[in-house]
Formats: C-alpha cells, structure tokens, sequence
C-alpha cells in the first residue's frame, strides 16, 4: 500500500494508539469514586436498561448486571482503563481490539435511543474493526517487540 508519510502498518499503529487514548479519556473522565463506591453509572445503566425498547435488554441486565452492581462497575471502570492501555502499549493487541469491539456492541445497544451515544460507540467499534483486519500490533507494539501474534 502506497501512503503519503507513513507506511500502511504505521497507519493501523496510528488508528489503535488513537482508539487507546480514546478508552484511556472514558476512563479518565469517569467519576470512578461515583462508579466504584456510590454505584451511580450502575444505576444510570438501570434506569435506562428498565425503559429500554427491547426486552431481551431488560432481562440480560436483570440477570448479569443488577445481582452484582459492584463487580460489574469495577468490570466496566478497569476495563476501560485496561483497554487503553493495551491498545497504547501494543499489549495484547487483538485481545484488546475484540474485547473493545464488545464493550462498544454493549453499549451501542444499552443506548439505543440516545444518537449521541450512538456515534461515539459505532465508530470505536468500527475502528477496532479496521485496527483488527489491518493487523494494527505489526509495528510500534509490544507484541511485536516480543513476538506475540
């Protein structure tokens, strides 16, 4: 592939460093104090699950989420955190995409109705597609520094 500036693979290096810092900013700007002690996203997730169109989404969160809010807010805070970071790092690389690309499909659907939220996750999922399919870990990552994937 013939770029301007950089190679093809610098490119998907470029995308997945991007996506990570886009994680590790939803990390940072959460009330983790709110989330992981007070329990406020779990319960903002609940209000919204419970007038959700779908009732496969009602039911899924009364069954997963609603038992164990405390492990689920620790789940949904560091996994934002871990996601960042591996995707920065290079760690780990398609691990991270996919379990970014999920987190996104939750989400995306939790908010179904909200177009703002919408936005923000399609295109993180999609990014994670393209850093994905282009093999985004083959330069400037860890796991090509080690010689994972």
């Amino acid at each position: 592939m013939r770029t301007i500036w950089l190679t093809g693979a610098e490119w998907a290096a470029v995308l997945r460093i991007g996506l990570g810092l886009w994680w590790l900013e939803s990390w940072r700007h959460k009330d983790r104090k709110g989330w992981l002690e007070r329990g406020t996203g779990i319960t903002w997730a609940a209000g919204v699950a419970a007038r959700h169109r779908w009732q496969a989404v009602r039911t899924g969160f009364d069954k997963v989420v609603a038992p164990r809010p405390k492990a689920m807010a620790y789940v949904v805070v560091h996994a934002e955190l871990a996601l960042g970071l591996g995707l920065i790092s290079g760690f780990l690389t398609p691990v991270a995409l996919v379990g970014g690309l999920l987190l996104n499909l939750l989400y995306l659907v939790l908010m179904i109705h909200d177009w703002a939220e919408q936005g923000q996750n399609a295109m993180m999922a999609l990014i994670s597609l393209v850093a994905l399919f282009a093999m985004s870990w083959q330069v400037w990552s860890l796991d090509h520094a080690v010689g994972l994937f």
